[in-house]
């Protein structure tokens, strides 16, 4: 099957017109003639993902390998050294990033993963109904990602509503018009911010809130005739 038909595909699905404009989704290495023989799913591109698939398939990640521009192509040190392994093998890769996050993976966490119903949604951001307090609130995050603990700002009294961006949302804390928000990356300006205006926060994590990607997109792509690979990436980090 060719690479274009893929992203065509791809691209109906989740317009890359619709990235921001810092992004860089859409079709990083490889070419609309090649052949593809298998599709992989994943949140990053790491040596993991890249030891996991045979020759000449196609990597659909959530996050761009290349995000600014290459000065220098060093394969000594990341991301020249995965890239180099990826033109040896003939294995592609196309990036779903911010132009996913908007149409599918957002609504995609908050409905499947937290089963909280989805009131509006602009953009990023997702606001969703809840019945409870904060701590109700904080358990059932805990449940639902599967995590021990989560970094907190807490709330008093009732909890109604909740806004859910997944990733990296900390700057959207001045938009956010809900008793909670939810996201990742919060960082502890984000946290004065949020308990100066008495909004409930949660930090669900990049990794954790992202995770899910492949299970998104996999059902678009059940039709295709291709083996659809599904690797697990692996979190940088470790809790010690």
């Amino acid at each position: 099957m060719k690479l274009g038909e893929i992203y065509v595909h791809l691209d109906t699905l989740s317009p890359f017109a619709t990235q921001e404009a810092w992004d860089n989704s859409g079709l990083l290495v490889g070419a609309q003639d090649d052949e593809v023989h298998a599709v992989c799913l994943c949140l990053d591109v790491d040596e993991h993902v890249l030891q996991s698939v045979p020759d000449g398939t196609l990597i659909i990640a959530h996050h761009p390998l290349i995000f600014k521009g290459l000065k220098a192509f060093d394969t000594a040190y990341y991301p020249a050294s995965l890239l180099k392994t990826m033109l040896k093998r003939n294995i592609s890769l196309i990036a779903m990033h911010t132009n996913i996050d908007k149409s599918h993976l957002n609504r995609y966490v908050c409905e499947q993963v937290f089963g909280l119903k989805v009131i509006s949604q602009e953009e990023y951001l997702c606001l969703c109904h809840f019945e409870g307090d904060f701590e109700a609130l904080a358990l059932h995050v805990k449940n639902s990602l599967g995590v021990s603990q989560v970094r907190a700002v807490p709330k008093e009294g009732a909890v109604e509503t909740v806004a859910v961006t997944t990733g990296s949302g900390g700057d959207f804390i001045g938009r956010v018009k809900a008793s909670c928000f939810l996201t990742g990356d919060i960082k502890y300006h984000h946290a004065m911010e949020a308990k100066a205006n008495g909004l409930g926060l949660i930090d669900i994590g990049h990794f954790e809130s992202e995770r899910y990607f492949g299970e998104v997109l996999a059902p678009y792509l059940k039709n295709f005739p291709l083996k659809v690979i599904m690797s697990n990436s692996k979190n940088p980090f470790t809790i010690i």
